[in-house]
This record gives structure tokens, C-alpha cells and sequence, in this order.
């Protein structure tokens, strides 16, 4: 008898181990989301956003080498839902004057420079294109060569009197200045 409950023991503590690690398991995402805040004594900038891994593939190139974001293509920079931006007061951004408040942001790759989109157009999904139409700002940003970055990340730095955007993912750094207004 004390050997059936125990063998039924086992076999209950080997099922639920295994729901366990399958649950774990199914809420694991090859985008995972990430956030970034920095403050000056003026300005709080925070950004919501999802972040890709490069894993072995094309970042940024030629669509006819297979690139995973073409160049001249819409990307939502990041993945997922629209990467968000906010702003607790009026800036400039990349030298672009912006209205306190949240906005999508969205990228044209390029092997120069990026577009950065600045979208009134909230709470939509990334994958398809903006209404264009919603754009408050649009800035060319020079792209920068940078050590390998795995993950899609997005930072927010202090510097002198506002605070640095940067956005790192494969090779490539590009840098926008945010100044409170």
C-alpha cells in the first residue's frame, strides 16, 4: 500500500513539474518588452517598447539579401505594439519642436541615416504602417557603427542640459538629442 501512494507521488510530482516548466515556457517571448525613463531637472522622457534579438539573421541591409528590416522599409522600431515615447514637457527633439505628451515612434532604415516618424496616431498595434497623415515630426538620424548589440535596445541618457536617445540593435547606434523647451 505504501508503495502505491508513494509511486502515485511521483508520478503527481513529475506532472506537475512538467506544467510548470511548459507554463514558464509559454510565457517566454522572443520580444520581451523593455522600458527605458531619464530625468533632468526640467524633463521626464520615458519609453515603452518590445525588443527583438538579432539571432544569427540580416538586421539592416538590401531586401534582395534577405535583411529582416529593409532599407526604405517601414519598421516599428522594435516589435510587437508601437513603441511609445512621452514627454512631461514641451522639447525639441532631434532639433523637431514636440507638445508635451505620448507619441509612437516608428523608423525608415537606411544605410546613412534612419527616418524617425513621430505619430499622434496612439494604441495600435505596430506591424502595419501609420496613418502618415498623424505624423508630427519626422527627423533623418545618421547611423553610427557600434559594437554588437543582441538585443533591440532603446536607452535614455543624461547629457549636459537634456537627455540622449539612443537605439542600438546589431551594428548600428543612432543618437537624438531631446532638450526641454
Amino acid at each position: 500500500m505504501l508503495k502505491k501512494v508513494l509511486i502515485g507521488i511521483g508520478i503527481l510530482a513529475v506532472i506537475l513539474v512538467g506544467l510548470l516548466a511548459y507554463l514558464n515556457n509559454r510565457n517566454r517571448t522572443l520580444s520581451p518588452p523593455g522600458s527605458a525613463e531619464a530625468s533632468t531637472q526640467d524633463l521626464t522622457v520615458s519609453v515603452t517598447y518590445s525588443r527583438p534579438s538579432v539571432r544569427d539573421r540580416l538586421i539592416f541591409g538590401p531586401e534582395a539579401e534577405g535583411a529582416l528590416q529593409p532599407y526604405g522599409i517601414y519598421w516599428r522600431l522594435g516589435a510587437n505594439e508601437a513603441t511609445e515615447i512621452t514627454f512631461s514637457t514641451d522639447v525639441l527633439f532631434g532639433g523637431k519642436n514636440l507638445p508635451k505628451g505620448t507619441y509612437t515612434l516608428y523608423a525608415i532604415p537606411g544605410s546613412k541615416s534612419f527616418v524617425i516618424g513621430v505619430s499622434s496616431s496612439l494604441d495600435r498595434w505596430g506591424y502595419s504602417e501609420p496613418d502618415y497623415d498623424m505624423d508630427i515630426a519626422r527627423l533623418n538620424v545618421s547611423v553610427e557603427k557600434s559594437p554588437h548589440t543582441e538585443q533591440f535596445t532603446i536607452d535614455l541618457v543624461s547629457s549636459g542640459a537634456g537627455i540622449n536617445m539612443l537605439i542600438l540593435w546589431s551594428e548600428i547606434k543612432l543618437t537624438i538629442p531631446i532638450v526641454a523647451q
